[in-house]
């Protein structure tokens, strides 16, 4: 399972927290601690379960614990708002809005599909829904100031896609017009996302992708939207 919350996501199945699309290293104890109160959350766990669960079978100090929140805290940004809340004489909680999301499976190789095309990267869709924006949570995502957080969503089911815009600020296009409802994708199509373009492209088996996290534009292609 993956947890978006805020700039960061964490992969509680490969153990690993970005933020801002960045891997931050953390030991062991913080990673677990962060499991278990994403999991847990909105409750609290008490300081006697989370020293159970770091330091099995040992007796520790009171600032051991303290100092492995400390450690998370950094990790995640925290500031005055803090997502790993202190219940003083209690434990700590995980505070804030999180988003759960099932981890995208693997692509087979045999198997034809469609990506996006942004200019020399390939961001591949998966079967499903997948939502195209400048969030962290995005399973295609652009990263430019021109695109909303989440920006359209791209349902695909075979080589079948269409395009929906989610009511982001600059709006979506294809073909000229301006997308206020589910639009299907034919293979080389434009899509403007606000003045970002990306071109929607079908692939086969003996294509490659790259995995998301560059920039830039499509070749070729006008940054204006078109009009009605």
């Amino acid at each position: 399972m993956r947890f978006h919350f805020g700039d960061c996501v964490f992969d509680s199945e490969a153990r690993r927290l970005t933020r801002a699309g960045q891997p931050i290293p953390l030991a062991p104890k913080p990673l677990a601690l962060l499991a278990r109160l994403l999991h847990r959350r909105p409750a609290v766990v008490s300081q006697q379960e989370l020293r159970d669960l770091l330091w099995p079978g040992t007796i520790v100090g009171y600032n051991n614990l303290g100092q492995v929140v400390a450690e998370l805290r950094r990790a995640l940004g925290d500031g005055e708002q803090r997502r790993v809340r202190t219940a003083y004489g209690a434990g700590y909680a995980f505070d804030g809005e999180v988003v759960e999301r099932e981890p995208s499976p693997p692509a087979l190789d045999e198997s034809p599909g469609c990506c996006l095309r942004w200019g020399l990267l390939e961001i591949p869709l998966r079967e499903g829904v997948n939502v195209v924006g400048r969030g962290p949570g995005c399973e295609c995502r652009i990263a430019s100031r021109h695109v909303s957080r989440e920006h359209a969503r791209i349902v695909v089911r075979g080589r079948r896609a269409l395009l929906d815009d989610l009511g982001s600020k600059n709006g979506t296009h294809v073909r000229g017009r301006r997308v206020d409802g589910p639009t299907a994708l034919a293979d080389g199509d434009v899509i403007l996302l606000g003045h970002e373009a990306v071109a929607f492209a079908t692939v086969g088996a003996g294509d490659t992708t790259e995995s998301c996290g560059g920039s830039g534009r499509v070749a070729g292609t006008s940054a204006r939207p078109g009009r009605r």
